[in-house]
């Protein structure tokens, strides 16, 4: 059970050199980052994405909802989230109307997304540039948002790459409107021991060889499993959410228990 504030690459003395190791880190391995990510997750990564974004369908549907998608990298969730709120609003539509209607003007909730690597926002950009998605460059633990501002945050596969996981939590409670919910899709670590040490060798031994060799940066995909395996277990990441104020915290597992979404309220 993680008793650190937040991830601790090696070598790292305190939080601002943890945040900035991370930022450089994922700016080196934009160009090949969605390339390994369906490559190593043998394209699970995108099921699980879709699984998150319908897991939030009765906010996503919300006419006015303001949802935002934290850490989101080259922006395959907060594409998810998008695409779940169209998916819902096309629906009892003709085909006369989803014709003549532009996906982005849907009446489904409205989707930023935010990172501090600039060169995943960029691909993000790339990505999005026919959606009404919105990006903005921002710490996740000092957010430029007003306080209650937002109706859903998610994270995926970036939250426990914050430095300080209580203050990032903090935040997300902060610009979350009163009934607010949040959304954490990380790796976990499954209980089952054959499993458990089928994930373990496939992480440590098979991830850093392929994720480094094609990515030029051994280091980034070695970096992985120790952050994993540095995170709260579900039980220590509720007590963390409730002491900030969330309630109904829950985890749903997937994938043989590899993959976990923590999911809260705020009062």
């Amino acid at each position: 059970m993680s008793r650190v504030p937040g991830t601790q690459p090696e070598g790292i003395r305190d939080e601002r050199e943890a945040a900035s190791y991370v930022r450089d880190m994922f700016s080196r391995i934009a160009p090949r980052y969605d390339l390994l990510n369906h490559l190593l997750s043998f394209r699970l990564d995108k099921v699980w994405r879709r699984r998150t974004a319908r897991r939030f369908h009765h906010i996503l549907t919300r006419p006015g909802a303001r949802v935002l998608d934290l850490c989101c990298g080259t922006g395959d969730l907060t594409l998810a989230l998008l695409d779940e709120a169209i998916r819902a609003s096309e629906k009892g539509k003709s085909s006369t109307q989803r014709t003549q209607n532009r996906p982005e003007e849907h009446r489904g909730a409205t989707v930023w997304g935010s990172d501090f690597a600039h060169p995943m926002l960029v691909r993000a950009l790339e990505k999005s540039a026919a959606t009404r998605v919105r990006y903005f460059e921002a710490d996740a633990m000092r957010l430029p948002c007003p306080d209650a501002s937002v109706d859903l945050v998610t994270a995926a596969f970036g939250f426990r790459n914050l430095a300080n996981y209580e203050t990032g939590l903090r935040e997300i409670y902060r610009v979350l409107k009163p009934g607010g919910e949040v959304g954490i899709l990380e790796f976990a670590a499954p209980r089952s021991r054959f499993i458990g040490a089928m994930y373990r060798l496939y992480f440590t031994q098979i991830v850093p060889r392929v994720g480094g060799s094609i990515s030029g940066n051994r280091a980034a995909y070695a970096y992985l499993p120790v952050s994993v395996d540095k995170f709260p277990e579900r039980e220590e990441l509720h007590a963390k959410m409730q002491q900030v104020g969330f309630r109904d915290t829950h985890t749903e597992l997937w994938t043989f228990g590899i993959v976990a979404l923590h999911t809260a309220r705020k009062a």
